[in-house]
């Protein structure tokens, strides 16, 4: 039988597992192989995630599982993403939907975000749990690579209202080098109908002379589809295959960045300390409506909001905004 959550259209016959291996075929249906199991279950800014559009201020309960359908050579996850999931459960808790609803109020969440690995790979509990947050008022949010079939990202979009989704490479020779797929179209095809499907921010980690001449490609392609996405453009720190690699250059990716500001307007340049890159810019009269402070590596903070609700208050243009400003604090206390 074939597994068509997401493009590799894996063949699951006997034993055999697909590239994530987190499904398996038996009797005829394609079944999940570590329901409710996470990797991660702990609290986050929604910042950090990133997600700088999405209930500013914020705090979510991030959840991962294991396995992906990427190889990237560069993962900073490679040990949840990489490793076979099988050989990494003793270090994953077991927590039935109704458990993690309870645990992220009891730790003043005010959502669900998956992050850590993709969550193609984990859709059935997935569905479920987005089951149970609805029911307890809690919005989910998740990172995806997008390379899911068209079925499989109209469920990515019944289970979560914000996405933020990683759009690495345009060219074959990137993807085909450095994340081991044969092409981005899906990626593409599937950035455009998340777009539609919820609120949306984009990701880009910049691989020294990899893909670092793709930004104002890739900046073009996003305002195409929506000019008012966000997009992060990350200054990547290579892991795992590429520890060794060099560093972006700071300035260069800054001046190529400067040139596209003029027609997508929320851009977004960290993963360093001390970026002046992470605030959002009224589009209309260039005001501050919300500045937030990087201490790099996921380490990014609202410091202050002077939005008027969702627009600036310096000349009222509307600032896109998914969900309202909450404090940190505003939850509901831990018990």
């Amino acid at each position: 039988m074939q597994c068509t959550y997401c493009e590799w259209r894996c063949e699951l016959t006997g034993s055999r597992l697909g590239v994530c291996r987190m499904y398996a075929g038996e009797n005829g249906v394609v079944r999940e192989r570590f329901p409710y199991r996470w990797s991660s279950s702990i609290p986050s800014k929604v910042e950090s995630v990133p997600f700088y559009h999405a209930w500013p201020g914020s705090r979510c309960l991030v959840i991962g599982t294991a396995g992906c359908n990427f190889r990237c050579r560069y993962c900073s996850n490679s040990f949840v993403a990489k490793q076979d999931p099988a050989a990494i459960q003793d270090g994953m808790v077991e927590l039935t939907p109704p458990e993690l609803i309870r645990k992220a109020k009891q730790m003043g969440c005010h959502s669900i975000v998956f992050n850590v690995n993709e969550p193609a790979v984990s859709l059935p509990s997935l569905v479920e749990l987005a089951q149970e947050a609805r029911a307890a008022g809690m919005p989910m949010g998740c990172l995806t690579n997008a390379y899911t079939t068209e079925e499989s990202t109209e469920m990515l979009g019944s289970v979560f209202s914000f996405f933020n989704a990683g759009l690495k490479g345009l060219s074959a020779a990137f993807n085909r080098e450095y994340i081991g797929i044969p092409s981005a179209e899906p990626v593409v095809r599937n950035i455009r109908r998340l777009a539609a499907l919820g609120h949306l921010e984009v990701t880009t980690p910049i691989v020294e002379s990899a893909n670092d001449g793709e930004i104002e490609e890739i900046a073009r392609f996003i305002a195409n589809v929506d000019p008012e996405i966000p997009w992060h453009v990350f200054r990547l720190l290579p892991e795992d295959e590429m520890q060794g690699a060099c560093y972006p250059n700071i300035d260069a990716i800054a001046r190529t960045l400067e040139k596209v500001r003029g027609y997508l307007p929320y851009v977004y340049f960290h993963n360093f300390v001390g970026s002046d890159w992470v605030n959002t810019l009224c589009p209309g009269c260039g005001a501050v409506v919300i500045e937030r402070f990087s201490l790099g590596c996921g380490g990014d903070r609202l410091c202050s909001f002077n939005g008027q609700g969702n627009r600036c208050r310096s000349c009222g243009r509307e600032i896109r905004l998914h969900g309202e400003k909450i404090a940190w604090n505003a939850g509901e206390a831990p018990s």
